[in-house]
């Protein structure tokens, strides 16, 4: 870039520039002074003649994010641009990721303008290939034109779909006028669709029957499935048997007690394969509900219909329930029906062989944990990994550091554009489009790139960028990258005035914010340690500091107030790891509820926890809990100690008074 290039940029923008490729700290970014700010600001008001007018302002300073100042413009009027308005955008941008985005946007627009010549000629070098309503749009335009779609590749691409888009809307569509999709396959998706609680996708795929009369009976079954099923309901013809299979199913949502009930007693002449899946639904709704009654529900469905293909998640929670029920002969048999995909996660191998040691095969069970413990070099880092390594007895070393990077693979990672653009727009507030750009940016890397563009990221202290980036290498593995420790002296000053464990504190930042200073959630929680307003009034309450909502977003304020909390949590549930990282995510209710019943172990007791998002956040924090542990140089403490042995009913003591750090998890 020459010098008179420059001059014409604004002073932000080039003070920021330099810090970039120097390696200074980058200032702050004075409100609205940036062209791409002010642009995304124009695009999300849909005010086409400012983005016109900052379209040209860019190209004449030669903006280094002017193309995202031409995104903008071009995707807020996207239904009205031609091919070639387009290919003039493709070639100011080329292998960018903005080109690559407009490109998938443009994909859909021309999927609805059903351009098939156009959106094969456009798909042909569209990179990204992520995105699932693209995906339908791309067999339907083969089918459009005469080309031959596998039957299977349609229906997965269909099922898949979580919402009722209309690109897989028209995919099914088409292959119902062909006659390749038959009402088996349209009620299947409707099931389908059921079980993941999602009515819109229930009805799109009722609908393309083209039968009023059963489109106007799912809506009243929708509307109130009890009704239905005492003046409506019937088991024959199938269609009918469908409808009430449907309503069954809203009521097995909502209460599954009543559900197996209703089955029982007044709809046995629905056909089996429907009983199956209704008992199916049943059992899962009991398992998320952690009912001593769910294993029996699955045994039900089984002995109807065994041919019956059950979902993933059913199967998971055919397994988890039970293994809470010791027995092991059930949570095999569920994990052998998973897809061969499923089968290969690690939660899934390492259950295996639990319930195969369960079962009394300790040679097998070994076996097993040594495959999964040994499968990849940073088997500590992973939560079952770590697992199994310890129960087999064997040390948990950390990963050995990479070689340095040399001074070639700095100055890449640096001269990176996709980079340095991700790294500017983060640093203007446009978190979402730079993380886009930067996930971009790291395709087909190498392990050696990727702790290069994780360093640039670290020491620019986007912190979640480094570690994020770090996480994807295979072989060479960074701790210092993957975990690290910023705000060192201040958090364990403050863990230690709150006599809590540093190490476990680190772990929950590092899931919580990813140590993004200035994290907001969409529930509103905020800072470092994700801290809920009212969550923070209510603790400075009981520890005796003084509150405004402003000082949320103070670093020692807010490490301060949410260890104060994260202390009361642990106090509530007798210093449980488990348990109080499941409270700080899930609201501390919710936790004391879920250990109400047998007492189990606690692994099992975590596989458990009915909201995937807690499920996953407690594994993690106890995780990051025994890994910063050794980083950090703190007596060591296993991830089976964090855990736990055992989760039952409480005491006396009640834990109910105290409110959500983080959030509904159930949002």
């Amino acid at each position: 870039m020459s010098w008179q290039v420059v001059g014409s940029l604004g002073r932000w923008t080039l003070a920021m520039l330099v810090a970039l490729a120097t390696g200074a700290p980058v200032a702050a970014q004075p409100a609205g002074s940036d062209l791409a700010v002010q642009a995304r600001e124009a695009w999300a008001k849909r005010d086409r003649k400012r983005l016109a007018a900052l379209v040209d302002a860019a190209r004449a300073q030669n903006h280094p994010l002017a193309g995202w100042v031409d995104y903008f413009d071009l995707n807020a009027r996207l239904y009205q641009v031609n091919q070639s308005e387009m290919d003039a955008f493709y070639a100011r941008h080329p292998g960018s990721y903005v080109e690559d985005r407009l490109r998938n946007d443009w994909l859909l627009e021309l999927g609805r303008r059903k351009d098939w010549s156009g959106f094969k000629r456009d798909h042909a070098t569209y990179q990204m290939r992520d995105d699932r309503e693209v995906h339908c749009y791309t067999l339907l335009a083969e089918q459009a034109t005469g080309g031959k779609v596998s039957a299977d590749a349609a229906r997965d691409a269909w099922f898949v779909q979580k919402d009722a888009d209309e690109g897989c809307r028209a995919l099914a569509a088409a292959l119902v006028d062909a006659g390749v999709f038959k009402h088996d396959t349209l009620w299947a998706r409707a099931r389908q669709a059921q079980e993941q609680g999602r009515a819109l996708a229930v009805r799109q795929a009722v609908a393309l029957m083209d039968n009023k009369a059963l489109s106007q009976k799912l809506a009243e079954l929708q509307d109130n499935a009890g009704r239905y099923l005492t003046r409506k309901a019937r088991t024959t013809p199938r269609a009918e048997a469908e409808l009430t299979t449907l309503a069954l199913a809203r009521v097995a949502a909502s209460n599954p007690d009543q559900a197996g009930d209703i089955l029982r007693d007044k709809w046995r002449q629905l056909p089996k394969d429907l009983q199956a899946w209704l008992w199916v639904q049943i059992g899962r709704q009991s398992a998320l509900r952690l009912q001593d009654d769910a294993p029996a529900a699955f045994e039900r469905a089984h002995q109807l219909a065994p041919e019956l293909a059950w979902s993933d998640d059913a199967l998971a929670w055919a397994a988890r329930a039970a293994l809470r029920a010791k027995q092991p002969a059930a949570a095999l048999k569920a994990i052998a029906q998973m897809s061969t995909g499923e089968q290969r996660d690690p939660a899934w191998v390492y259950w295996k062989a639990r319930a195969t040691r369960m079962q009394g095969d300790t040679t097998a069970a070994r076996s097993q944990l040594t495959a999964l413990a040994t499968a990849t070099p940073g088997g500590p880092l992973n939560f079952f990994g770590r697992l199994a390594i310890e129960d087999l007895g064997l040390p948990t070393a950390l990963p050995p550091a990479p070689a340095p990077l040399t001074t070639d693979e700095r100055r890449a990672a640096r001269a990176h554009l996709g980079l340095t653009r991700a790294l500017s727009l983060i640093a203007l507030g446009l978190r979402s489009e730079g993380v886009r750009e930067w996930n971009f940016s790291l395709r087909g890397m190498s392990d050696r790139q990727l702790l290069a563009a994780a360093q640039e990221a670290c020491d620019r202290e986007v912190w979640d960028r480094c570690i994020n980036t770090s996480e994807r290498t295979k072989a060479e593995i960074d701790m210092a990258q993957r975990f690290p420790t910023p705000h060192r002296q201040e958090l364990l000053r403050e863990a230690q005035a709150s006599g809590i464990d540093a190490a476990y504190v680190y772990g929950l930042i590092r899931q919580e914010s990813r140590f993004v200073m200035d994290a907001r959630s969409h529930v509103g929680a905020s800072g470092l340690m994700q801290v809920m307003p009212a969550t923070a009034k209510w603790t400075a309450k009981k520890v005796g500091l003084p509150y405004s909502p402003e000082r949320l977003n103070d670093r020692d304020f807010n490490l301060r107030i949410g260890t104060s909390y994260l202390k009361l949590v642990l106090d509530r549930f007798d210093g449980a790891q488990a348990l109080a990282a499941a409270a700080y995510n899930a609201g501390p209710g919710r936790p004391a509820r879920w250990r109400d019943g047998p007492v189990i172990d606690a692994a099992i007791w975590a596989e458990n926890i009915p909201f995937n998002e807690t499920r996953d956040y407690v594994r993690k924090v106890l995780l990051g809990g025994a890994v910063y542990a050794q980083v950090l140089g703190l007596p060591a403490t296993s991830l089976r100690e964090r855990l736990g042995t055992s989760v039952g009913p409480a005491g006396a003591r009640d834990v109910g008074d105290v409110p959500s750090a983080a959030g509904d998890a159930a949002r």
